[in-house]
């Protein structure tokens, strides 16, 4: 599946984004790339915990067998 790309501008402090450059360096990769790898993971995370929460609710709803 192609997924449209979109620029995103954000404002970082002077020292955040030098302490940025030196992570991507030092991962061989751009600023860019580590941010949007980062924001993926959170949004992944984030994902992944709003359906174990519903599924959660579902089964508090169905309620629990205790014999």
């Amino acid at each position: 599946m192609d997924f449209v790309k979109r620029n995103l501008t954000l404002q970082l402090d002077e020292e955040t984004v030098r302490k940025a450059k030196v992570l991507a360096a030092q991962r061989a990769t751009s600023v860019s790339r580590v941010l949007a790898e980062e924001i993926d993971r959170l949004v992944a995370q984030d994902d992944a915990y709003r359906e174990a929460h519903a599924a959660a609710l579902a089964h508090l709803k169905r309620g629990f067998h205790l014999g």
